[in-house]
């Protein structure tokens, strides 16, 4: 039997393990990440882009606190967009298509090149743990065997199984017991879990078919192309850099015969006719649900987005399915520009074992298996995103308990991320959870362009942002500070030649004298139109500019949401005991009991969060807080 020891385990390579090891790693843990095929390494099984609506903040985020997606992305995109620039900052969002190979093989390189991390191939069986519990009758994770029999043990195991526990894929009659890609599946592990009393649930997911790209008429489609300039996920990442060709994708919709085709054949879709038990997103739906949940609807858009460079393969996005072939072949012939499409791969559904997160604290850690963490679509989320953004910080908090340091734990005010985790391990779900910015209370102050200005401090303090980039940082935020204070402090006067611009930008003219900053927050007009007007104007960095117009435009919004902040974190400051007995609390209502024993939340603010603990519960938790002021909160 072999037996090796490491500071950290990460169980399973794709976007959430890839994060957990790289920040292990870099924290100065000897890591080594397990995959069940070495080259599925941050494998994009699905749609080929990193990003979208409130996706492209969580890398943004990821990116601020020394997280490597970002920079992955930045080197491999083949088309860039700002999603949603007609409305307002808070809902901009960054998204690119990926080259799927390249952006495999550049992560790869990067786990590579770090001596602190191994990569080794091994399915893994079984979670150890101690025999001895420890005072509060928890058993401590140690280490993992794998199906062969090795040992491995370390301080932290971060599981980042994906969707590979007992996956089964599915169209039609079809089943098998692959997981994505057809991939070997993980089928020992969850056995492993449920001995350890750990609450397991199904969900399902699926993903289109792809087509050759070469027999599409894109004539009956609407190119897509991507922006000029092209604006980089990464902070560090030097604009010039990205300006490259970009490729098209294309825009095409379903019509009357589709959805025909798949009324006439419903009964044989396995999601509807019983075959498939996990429940799927309700935020990404099949073709099939898509019909069948609107019918007054005739038409469906359908973006066929390139694979990558490497490849004439086109994904279907918005086509995924587990209807039987010949009826996604009819679908799929049936649609504008593809009547002729050569099919490559098929459509399918895929089931998996995930948790309850509800399991979790907020810094994913598992409340009853000390040491022990998951990130990732094993906690019932869904997207590469949000996987990425669990593992970097269950793999920072692997290393800070290593470190006996306090958790890294953010907050639903401090940013997208704090929202995804909260969310997940205060709230019952009961299908894949997906990212989206309406989820945030306080959006206007965690847009994905001041991602740096939130997060960077936090991510130099915890050893993953470097000197080099905190300088940088430093003298963007002394910069935005000063030419606020400069526009504030500069009038201009109600001049023939001033309004005479200001008509032409279809602006009122002045009657009296008014600063720059005061004309900027006029509706009509930003930080850009006004140049002719501000002949003493500094040359600065476009992403300065960005954020001195912003905060100038959006002031009272802004501050209203900053008042917000500060009520919110009132309650999240006041901590709850972990062994608080919620019985002994006289007044609480007894399904808040139940709920509150269950998920031993860390603050008032979390219980406030948990459905079935009503306003009155929480005063009641209040009077008790006051009323033993000596007690401490037992921590998350």
């Amino acid at each position: 039997m072999i037996e090796e020891r490491y500071d950290v385990i990460v169980v399973g390579a794709g976007h959430a393990g890839c994060e957990a090891a790289l920040a292990a790693a870099r924290l100065g843990m000897k890591t080594i990440i397990f995959t069940v095929s070495v080259d599925s390494i941050a494998l994009m099984p699905c749609n080929p882009n990193i990003g979208g609506t409130s996706k492209g903040h969580l890398v943004r985020e990821l990116d601020a606190l020394g997280g490597e997606m970002g920079h992955v992305i930045d080197k491999t995109f083949i088309q860039s967009r700002m999603l949603n620039e007609s409305k307002g900052p808070a809902v901009h969002s960054l998204r690119a298509q990926a080259d799927k190979q390249a952006y495999i093989a550049e992560m790869r390189r990067v786990l590579e090149r770090n001596p602190q991390i191994t990569i080794r191939q091994a399915e893994i069986s079984t979670i150890l743990t101690e025999d001895a519990v420890d005072k509060l009758g928890k058993r401590r994770c140690i280490g993992v065997k794998t199906v062969s029999g090795s040992h491995y043990y370390a301080g932290a195991v971060v599981l980042a199984t994906g969707v590979y526990l007992n996956a089964r894929c599915v169209f039609g009659e079809v089943s098998e017991e692959t997981g994505p890609n057809g991939l070997k599946a993980a089928t020992k592990l969850t056995a492993s879990l449920l001995s350890l009393g750990i609450e397991m649930r199904r969900f399902k997911t699926g993903t289109p078919a792809r087509v050759d790209g070469k027999t599409l008429d894109y004539s009956k489609m609407q190119e897509q192309k991507g922006d000029v300039p092209v604006v980089p996920f990464s902070f560090d990442t030097d604009p010039d850099t990205v300006q490259r060709e970009q490729v098209s994708c294309w825009l095409t919709h379903t019509g009357s015969e589709v959805k025909r085709l798949i009324e006439e054949n419903i009964d044989r879709s396995p999601l509807y006719n019983g075959s498939i038990q996990g429940t799927g997103p309700r935020y990404c739906p099949s073709i099939e649900d898509k019909v069948m949940k609107f019918p007054d609807k005739e038409g469906h858009q359908i973006f066929v987005e390139p694979e990558g460079l490497y490849t004439d393969e086109m994904y279907l996005g918005g086509m995924s399915s587990s209807l039987p072939e010949d009826v996604q072949y009819a679908v799929i012939h049936a649609t504008p520009g593809l009547e002729n499409a050569v099919i490559v791969r098929n459509a399918y559904a895929i089931e998996y074992d995930c948790i309850d997160a509800r399991q979790l604290t907020a810094s994913l850690a598992f409340k009853e298996i000390p040491a022990l963490f998951a990130a990732g679509q094993i906690n019932g989320s869904s997207g590469y995103e949000e996987a990425a953004a669990q593992g970097l910080v269950a793999g920072i908090n692997a290393a800070r308990l290593i470190q006996k340091k306090e958790p890294f734990v953010l907050d639903r005010s401090e940013a997208y991320i704090g929202v995804l985790i909260d969310d997940l391990v205060t709230k019952e779900s009961h299908e894949p959870y997906r990212m989206m910015t309406s989820r945030s209370e306080y959006r206007l102050l965690l847009r994905q362009d001041n991602a740096d200005l939130r997060l960077s401090e936090r991510g130099y303090e915890l050893g993953l942002v470097g000197e080099e980039k905190i300088q940088r940082l430093r003298l963007k935020r002394s910069g935005i500070e000063a030419e606020r204070k400069r526009l504030m402090a500069t009038h201009i006067g109600a001049s023939a030649a001033n309004n005479e611009l200001l008509q032409k930008l279809n602006s009122t003219p002045l009657k009296t004298g008014i600063s720059l900053a005061e004309l900027i927050k006029r509706p009509e007009l930003n930080y850009e139109l006004i140049a002719p007007l501000d002949t003493e104007r500094p040359e600065l960095p476009h992403s300065v500019c960005e954020q001195v117009n912003i905060e100038l435009k959006y002031e009272g919004y802004i501050r209203r949401q900053e008042q917000q902040v500060k009520q919110f974190k009132r309650l999240e400051h006041k901590l709850l005991p972990e062994d608080l007995d919620y019985e002994s609390v006289g007044s609480l209502r007894l399904e808040a009991v139940q709920k509150l024993k269950a998920l031993k939340p860390r603050s008032i603010g979390q219980a406030s969060r948990i459905s079935g603990v009503s306003p009155a519960d929480i005063s009641v938790l209040l009077v008790w807080l006051e009323a033993n002021k000596h007690r401490t909160g037992g921590g998350i």
